[in-house]
C-alpha cells in the first residue's frame, strides 16, 4: 500500500478509536486507549507532513506573483525539504516493532578465549554496561558474579529494569575481542582475547509456561571467593529445564530461595529469546541485511587498547575512545546500530 493511502488509514482508525472511547467501558476501554496511545505519536507526524504539503503547495502558487515571489521562494524551499525528512520519519515509526523492545532485560557476560585476560575484560565490559545503564536511569541489579582467582570474572549477569532496555541492548549479543598488553605481559606484547555477551528480554511467567514437573532443582554448596556463607550451606541452586537442556546455576545470595527465583528469572528469559529466535527464523529466514543474528559465536565488536579505538565491524562504525566507552560512554555505538537497523528494515520494506 502507498504511504499517503497508509496514512489516511491512520487518521480514520484514530478518529475511530477516539469516538468508541466515549462509549466503551471496563477492558474494552483500556485496549481502545492503548491502541489510541500508540498511534497518537505517529498521527502527530501525519498532521506535520499534512500542514508541510499544503505550505509547500501554497508557497508555490504564490510564486506566480512577482511581489510574493522571493518570500514565497524561501518558504517553498523550507517545506520542500521538511517534506521527504517528514515521510522518512513516519516510515520509521511504521516499521513493525519488536514487541520485545519494551522490556527490560538479562545481560550475561562470560569469558570465552584467552584465559585470565578474557576473564579481567569481561569484567572490566560488565562494569562498562553497568554504569552505561546507571546513565539512563535504569536499575542495575547484580544475579551473579562468579569471580575468578586472577580477579577477573568466571561469569556475570544482571538485570537492568528499564523502559526501552532491551531495544538499545539487544544488538550487543555476540563475541567481543579486546586486543591489549595484559598487565602480567613482561615483554609488551599484545593478547588478542574474547568475551561473549547475551542480551535476553526479560520474561514474565505469563510469557513462558514452565511446568514444575519439567524441572530438576539440586542444591549445593556455594563456592568462590568472598562470604561467609560459602562452602557452609546449600545455598546455590541450579535448575534443568528437562524438555529444552537450558541450565541456570546461581549462587549469589545467602538464601536458597532468592538465587531459585534469580534463576527462574534467568531460565525464563532465556527459554524466552529462544522461542522468540526460532519465530524470527521461520519468518523469511530473517533479514538478509539487518545488523546482528544476536548469535554468541558472531564476532561483533573490536576493542583495541594501543590503538585506542572501538570497532563495531557489522556496521563499520570505528571510534578512537576505548576508554571512554569503557567508562560506560556507549550510546554513539547503540544509536548507530539502531539507525543502521531502522534503515536495513526500511530497505527491506521496498523504500
Amino acid at each position: 500500500m502507498a504511504l499517503p493511502a497508509k496514512l489516511d488509514r491512520l487518521l480514520t482508525r484514530a478518529e475511530e478509536l477516539r469516538h468508541e472511547l466515549g462509549t466503551a467501558d471496563g477492558s474494552r476501554f483500556g485496549a481502545l486507549s492503548k491502541e489510541l496511545a500508540e498511534l497518537e505519536p505517529v498521527v502527530a507526524r501525519v498532521q506535520a507532513l499534512r500542514e508541510a504539503e499544503r505550505a509547500r503547495d501554497d508557497a508555490e502558487a504564490m510564486m506566480a506573483d512577482p511581489e510574493m515571489r522571493e518570500l514565497a521562494e524561501a518558504e517553498f524551499y523550507e517545506q520542500r525539504d521538511r517534506v521527504p525528512a517528514l515521510e522518512h520519519e513516519i516510515r520509521i515509526m511504521l516499521l513493525p516493532k519488536d514487541a520485545a523492545d519494551e522490556r527490560s532485560a538479562i545481560l550475561e557476560v562470560r569469558p570465552a578465549a584467552g584465559g585470565d585476560e578474557a576473564g579481567l575484560f569481561a569484567s572490566e565490559l560488565f562494569r562498562a554496561y553497568q554504569r552505561y545503564a546507571e546513565s539512563q536511569g535504569w536499575r542495575f541489579e547484580m544475579l551473579e558474579w562468579d569471580e575468578s582467582e586472577a580477579g577477573g570474572i568466571k561469569g556475570a549477569s544482571a538485570s537492568i529494569t528499564g523502559r526501552g532496555v532491551f531495544a538499545k541492548l539487544k544488538f550487543e549479543s555476540g563475541v567481543h575481542r579486546v586486543q591489549r598488553v595484559p598487565a602480567t605481559e613482561t615483554q609488551g606484547r599484545i593478547h588478542t582475547s574474547t568475551v561473549t555477551v547475551a542480551v535476553l528480554p526479560e520474561a514474565e511467567e505469563v510469557d513462558v509456561q514452565i511446568n514444575e514437573s519439567d524441572l530438576r532443582i539440586d542444591t549445593y554448596r556455594a563456592s568462590g571467593a568472598g562470604g561467609q556463607h560459602v562452602n557452609k550451606t546449600d545455598s546455590a541452586v541450579r535448575i534443568t529445564h528437562i524438555p529444552t537442556g537450558t541450565v541456570v546455576a546461581m549462587q549469589e545470595e545467602k538464601s536458597q530461595h532468592k538465587n531459585r527465583a534469580k534463576a527462574m528469572k534467568v531460565l525464563r528469559a532465556r527459554i524466552y529469546e529462544a522461542q522468540r529466535q526460532a519465530l524470527a527464523g521461520a519468518r523469511a529466514a530473517d533479514r538478509k541485511g539487518q545488523v546482528g543474528t544476536g548469535d554468541r559465536s558472531e564476532r561483533i565488536r573490536t576493542y583495541n587498547f594501543p590503538q585506542g579505538r572501538v570497532t563495531d565491524h557489522r556496521i563499520g562504525l570505528t571510534l578512537h575512545k576505548v576508554d571512554r566507552v569503557m567508562m560506560g560512554e556507549m550510546e554513539e555505538i547503540f544509536s548507530a546500530l539502531m539507525a543502521e537497523d531502522q534503515a536495513a528494515r526500511l530497505a527491506a520494506e521496498g523504500e
